[in-house]
């Protein structure tokens, strides 16, 4: 039998989450929706946490090791409070743990020290593609290799933290195999360009943008892996598991409001929590809601244990699938279950939908 309890640290790690996203995210989430912006004082205090440095080894800089699990678990804390800032907070981690795992020696001792500093280090990643029915596989921006050098061409979508950032990996499908690496891009590279800033249906405070890439030269040292093929489909497995990790906390969030919400609102003399169909939507949530988690733990836990790389594939992808539907039909019954003030802004519900509903393309902006 597989047991999740959290450790000792786990634990400790996650209750100063449970403070942050309750203290700090969840009562500003609103005016953070709003004015399209998290503040940076929000997540330097999220930073100072330690999650990204805790996962990097102490020779590099950190105070810890990789844990998939202890990811999980932070994860969902995190998007229980607020998913955009999440995603904000993060998306060092975006360009961090590629490097930890697929990076070249050189690479690791040069990049990972900068995610241990006491401030969050401005770097991200671009996997997205503008365009219909996206395939991480196949991507459209292309790598071709030229003398010493590789050369960039494309267009990225939805790069977190873009602007501002001093570094960015960007994945690129070779010109002749069709194989993805990654390449690490400086702001100042001649031909990258940060068009304008995406307008989306959710995740209103997290600034994302298009990167366009022209001619963009990186040398052979800052191609994941020197240039070498890199596990591509085990970066894809922790972005799964992250999805399913946020997913879970936007749900919970959702969950949790709608049942206090139909506890104190009363018709007819008594509180909706007890008409049966009310009940019933909560109870299909609960469900929903521990289903999800545990199957995000469950692929982490493949992850931690070194299962073989198919199986973790397997695990990874049915979170990911299962949160995409779940949280969705959660956050959908959180909005019903309050009538229609679930469609005043004013009750955070309806963002918890907004916000939900781009799960399925959220491949690329978190990881665990």
């Amino acid at each position: 039998m597989l047991d999740f309890t959290p450790t000792e640290e786990q634990q400790m790690l996650v209750d100063a989450i449970k403070r942050y996203a309750t203290n700090d995210l969840q009562p500003n989430a609103h005016k953070m929706d709003e004015n399209s912006e998290v503040p940076e004082a929000i997540i330097q205090k999220g930073w100072e946490i330690g999650l990204i440095p805790a996962s990097i080894p102490e020779e590099l800089g950190g105070f810890g090791e990789y844990s998939a699990i202890t990811n999980v678990l932070a994860l969902e804390e995190l998007a229980y409070g607020d998913l955009a800032s999440t995603l904000k907070l993060m998306a060092p981690s975006l360009f961090a743990y590629p490097i930890l795992f697929n990076g070249t020696d050189d690479q690791r001792a040069r990049f990972l020290p900068l995610l241990a500093e006491e401030k969050p280090y401005p770097a991200t990643a671009a996997l997205n593609e503008p365009g219909i029915s996206f395939d991480p596989f196949a991507q459209q921006t292309t790598v071709a290799r030229e003398d010493d050098c590789f050369v960039l061409n494309g267009v990225k979508a939805n790069v977190p933290n873009a602007e501002g950032a001093e570094w960015l990996l960007v994945y690129a499908s070779d010109s002749e195999t069709g194989q993805v690496g990654g390449y690490l891009v400086q702001n100042n590279a001649e031909g990258l360009e940060i068009t304008r800033r995406e307008k989306m249906m959710g995740i209103q405070g997290l600034a994302a943008y298009q990167v366009q890439l022209s001619n963009v030269r990186v040398g052979a040292d800052l191609a994941l892996n020197g240039g070498d093929p890199i596990d591509f489909q085990r970066l894809i497995d922790h972005m799964n598991i992250g999805v399913a990790a946020v997913g879970t906390g936007v749900m919970r969030a959702s969950y949790e409001y709608a049942i206090e919400y139909a506890k104190d609102r009363v018709q007819f003399g008594q509180p909706i929590a007890t008409k049966q169909a009310i009940a019933f939507m909560l109870a299909e949530c609960a469900i929903e809601v521990d289903s999800t988690r545990l199957l995000a733990w469950e692929a982490a836990w493949h992850i931690d244990e070194g299962k073989p790389a198919a199986e973790i594939t397997k695990a990874a992808y049915l979170a990911r699938e299962y949160a995409n539907k779940a949280s969705l039909q959660v956050t959908d019954s959180g909005v019903q279950v309050l009538g229609g003030h679930g469609f005043i802004r004013e009750h955070p519900v309806e963002r918890y939908l907004r916000n939900a509903r781009g799960l399925p393309v959220f491949t690329g902006l978190t990881m665990a």
